[in-house]
């Protein structure tokens, strides 16, 4: 599950949340990346899953049919709100990715975007596991997430036997947090994925990769 100090990090920082998206060195990739997830999602009725402060949803929201978009921080859910997205497709809404609450709702697809790179390898499959519990067999899903760069990403300070990294974030009141952060390859998410879903496509740039597959 989401660590307690993940997020509290992400609490504090929620108005510094989006900086990284604002690098000149992303931005090709950043379009290229809109381009490939408005398509991937389009028609859909999409249930995101840890929206931050909405700046997929904002994409999300060109081609979706509608996107309920959830976090279980209310200052990123408050700051997503400020976007103004049309209200007859969006809908912000505090709740926590392992214990969606029982009138979430029908969709058909999931979106997670910057947030499976914080799940820990043991726990991913259980978390798997719990969606399709809650959202049914052949559900659609997509995960976004940034690749390592050498140079431009935050150092790993440990890696621990499971395999899981891990950054040292310090949060705008000075405090430091240790926080999981994986950037696994496209094999490594076949081979991770490969007992839970099924269909697995990806599609990776030098900054950010998109894999899309279906829940067993």
């Amino acid at each position: 599950m989401i660590t307690e100090q993940s997020a509290q990090y992400y609490a504090k920082n929620a108005s510094g949340h989006d900086r990284t998206y604002d690098r000149p060195e992303r931005q090709p990739d950043l379009a290229t990346m809109r381009g490939q997830l408005a398509e991937t999602l389009r028609g859909h009725v999409v249930l995101e899953l840890a929206c931050g402060t909405g700046f997929w949803t904002s994409v999300i929201a060109e081609s979706a049919d509608s996107v309920v978009a959830t976090d279980i921080n209310p200052e990123m859910i408050a700051l997503g709100r400020l976007r103004a997205l049309p209200a007859d497709k969006v809908q912000f809404r505090v709740a926590d990715a392992w214990a969606l609450p029982d009138d979430i709702g029908s969709f058909t697809a999931v979106f997670i975007g910057g947030w499976w790179s914080h799940v820990k390898r043991e726990e991913q499959e259980r978390f798997l596991a719990r969606l399709r519990g809650k959202l049914g067999k052949d559900m659609f899903v997509v995960l976004l997430d940034d690749c390592y760069v050498e140079g431009v990403s935050e150092t790993v300070a440990r890696t621990d036997m499971e395999g899981n990294t891990y950054q040292i974030r310090t949060a705008p009141d000075g405090e430091r947090y240790e926080i999981p952060k994986t950037y696994p390859s496209d094999s490594g998410l076949r081979k991770k994925l490969a007992s839970s879903v099924r269909e697995i496509k990806i599609f990776r740039l030098e900054y950010y990769w998109l894999l899309s597959c279906r829940l067993k």
